[in-house]
């Protein structure tokens, strides 16, 4: 008997699970922009276009045979000045913008079933496609250097925060976007300086895009996550600091880019309760 099922329309949900169950990262992200271009046209058209609908997202998303995944403290750390030291920066925030596609594409798939203005979707599929040519920026540079992705050895455990939110969409907001991107913004800086110095302005240009996009997406998951306590009649800063000391293990790490975090809407007493607050300590040398 036929597939009746082979001819339906693909919905949002579906579309953000094939993207999911995409292993190569050049092949993952073509997907990802196709589907956020194909979901902004759909838009344009009218609100039901393509319908969100519902899925089974992969607990894990594929993944090329490449890199090598390592628990953090088995990482090679490399000088940053040396030529060595640039290509593994790159490849590490290579490694950060395919996972941060999967995290965004996640998002989406797994909690179409919850109840969410348009606009959530919206904003999803937006910082998923950025992330994607952030990727693809990424691995220009690297292959500019003689590199590519997958070359190195690579961080293992930067699914884990999707894995311990898989059922808490609030959780997933508070450790995904305003945790672990707004740590981006803090140390972005420091790495665009290092380019500069290096002379390599393609990846200072690349790195200069990245950190201002950055902004919008932990202003997402601000934004979400104040709505959905609104909806629960809740203390957005109490909601934020019982679940980050929930779901991310440790404090977070000053100094802060105090500035982008407040354009992206956190407020310093979000984050800094949840701080090793002997990092900033003065010097008694």
């Amino acid at each position: 008997m036929p597939d009746i099922q082979s001819d339906a329309p693909k919905t949002l949900a579906d579309m953000a699970t094939e993207v999911l169950n995409t292993a190569d990262g050049r092949a993952k992200t073509a997907l990802s922009r196709r589907y956020a271009a194909d979901w902004r046209a759909s838009r344009q058209e009218g609100a039901s276009a393509i319908e969100i609908g519902t899925a089974a997202p992969p607990l894990h998303p594929a993944r090329p045979d490449q890199p090598e995944l390592l628990n953090p403290r088995d990482v090679p750390k490399r000088k940053p000045g040396s030529d060595a030291g640039r290509k593994a920066l790159l490849h590490a925030v290579a490694h950060i913008e395919l996972n941060a596609v999967d995290l965004h594409w996640d998002i989406i798939a797994r909690f179409s079933h919850t109840p969410l203005p348009l606009g959530f979707f919206d904003d999803w599929v937006q910082a998923a496609d950025e992330e994607s040519k952030h990727f693809n920026l990424m691995c220009d540079c690297l292959e500019d250097l003689g590199s590519y992705y997958g070359e190195l050895p690579a961080h293992a455990g930067m699914w884990r925060a999707a894995e311990d939110t898989a059922e808490d969409l609030m959780g997933r907001l508070a450790v995904v976007p305003m945790v672990l991107e707004a740590r981006g913004l803090d140390v972005t800086p420091g790495m665009i300086k290092i380019f500069k110095n290096a002379k390599l302005d393609k990846a200072v240009a690349a790195l200069e895009l990245i950190y201002a996009e950055e902004v919008s997406h932990v202003a997402y998951g601000s934004k979400w996550f104040n709505f959905l306590c609104g909806r629960h009649n809740e203390d957005p800063k109490e909601v934020f600091h019982t679940l980050v000391r929930k779901y991310f293990k440790g404090a977070l790490k000053p100094p802060f880019n105090e500035e982008k975090r407040a354009d992206a809407g956190l407020p310093p007493d979000f984050y800094w309760p949840l701080s090793d607050q002997e990092r900033v300590l003065p010097s008694l040398d």
